[in-house]
This record gives structure tokens, sequence and C-alpha cells, in this order.
């Protein structure tokens, strides 16, 4: 199911802002932009939407305003700078409000939102597939040279951060992904992942032996720092 989105912003990076997160997934099909509310009038008089990223702060027409405007708006998440509209958009029922600058992890958690109101068969959209009441099995969707690739959690190794890439590490097969550890790591199952260092997450079933200053994993050797001694051998040690 692709979910129809327009953005509507007067700032052009705030909308390549928008646009670069919504890449990340592939429900998400942008099928416009404008900077004003008299062009989003017209292209949802034209176009089917299903969710709008509505600016507040507009010339002309505020974004409040345009959607009063509206029969049957669509779902809204309204961007803006200024946090004195944040009653004014929850009272017209918006999705979400978001604060410029955006950063990417409260940008998830708004689509998280919009994805738990759609259904692909008997199943919610996520971003992190929920474990059947029989079934161990957690899925994260990680993009992955321009395609969605699903992770079966149980399956990673370890996690390792470089720069602004993460390296997610298989038994067989090492995947790379523009994406921050610390977001990531949100999205892992509690309790079966430990964070061992500011640049690696490590699986606790996959650990093969550890030492006082680094954990062996698949032959290899990953540090363990200082900042996170003593909760990784409080972890290992209740295994």
């Amino acid at each position: 199911m692709k979910i129809k989105t327009l953005i509507v912003d007067d700032e052009p990076h705030a909308i390549e802002v928008i646009e670069n997160y919504a890449t990340n997934f592939q429900e998400l099909d942008i099928v416009a932009k404008c900077s004003n509310a008299i062009d989003a009038f017209k292209i949802l008089q034209q176009s089917k939407v299903d969710l709008i990223f509505l600016d507040i702060k507009m010339p002309g027409l505020k974004g409040t305003d345009f959607i009063r405007t509206l029969k049957n708006p669509p779902k809204i998440i309204f961007t803006t700078a200024y946090q004195d509209y944040a009653l004014e958009g929850f009272d017209l029922n918006a999705v979400d409000y978001l604060l410029k600058p955006i950063p990417f992890d409260r940008f998830l958690k708004a689509i998280d939102k919009v994805f738990a109101t759609y259904k692909i068969g008997n199943q919610s959209i996520s971003i992190a597939e929920k474990p059947a009441e029989h079934n161990s099995d957690v899925f994260i969707y990680l993009r992955v040279e321009r395609k969605m690739v699903k992770i079966n959690v149980m399956d990673i190794y370890w996690i390792e951060s470089f720069k602004d890439y993460i390296k997610i590490v298989l038994k067989d097969k090492v995947l790379i992904s523009k994406q921050k550890i610390s977001l990531l790591e949100k999205l892992l199952p509690e309790g079966k992942f430990v964070r061992i260092h500011r640049s690696f997450i490590v699986s606790m079933s996959k650990v093969e032996s550890y030492h006082a200053y680094f954990i062996e994993m698949l032959g290899k050797q990953l540090p363990i720092g200082r900042n996170y001694k003593a909760e990784c051998y409080k972890r290992l040690q209740a295994l």
C-alpha cells in the first residue's frame, strides 16, 4: 500500500529535508510539493492525497486556516518553527506536530503514528514488526542501496557505526545503511542487544567470548568502551 503524500512549505530546504527523510519509507509516495496553501488546494482537487506535511506560517493563508477550509482533509502532520501553534494544530486533529529543525528520530515517531492507522492485510504497517504470540522473530526495514531491505534482527551479529552510516553484520553478509546507530538502537527488541561502545551494538545471543576490553564474535574482537563497561558486564554475566 502506498500513502499518497503532499509536502507544503514555503522554505525549499524544509521540503528537501522531509523528502529526504521520506525516502527511507517505501510506503510513502510523494505525489507533489508546493510552497503555499492555494497551490495545495489545487493539488487536492486534482490528485488523491492521504497525508500532508503542512507548514503553518506561510504567506497568504496559514496552514491551520487552510485545513479549516477543507470538508474532508487528509491526515495532517504540521511542521513549523513556532511552538506557539502546537495547541491549535492538535485541535485540528493533526496526527503530529513537528518543530523545525526536524530531527529524523522525531520524524520517525510521526510516521509510525501514520502507519498505525493503515493496514496491509491483517497487519499494521510498522517500522519494526512485532513478534506474534508464538513467534520470536522481529523484523526491521533499512534503506540499503536505494531499496528497503527487511532484516530479521535475530540474524544480526553486531551493528557498527562509522561517520553517517551503520554496518549491519550478519553471518554471511554485511549491509550498509545511511542511518544513526542511536536510532536503530531504539528499534531493536529490548534485552536482546547491548551497546558495548559508542560505535558498536552486539547481539547478546551471538557473543562467543568476552574479555575486560573486548568481545569476540565471528573471529573479530569488538572493543568495549569505558563508559559502557559496567552495563555490558552486568548484562553478559546474566546470560
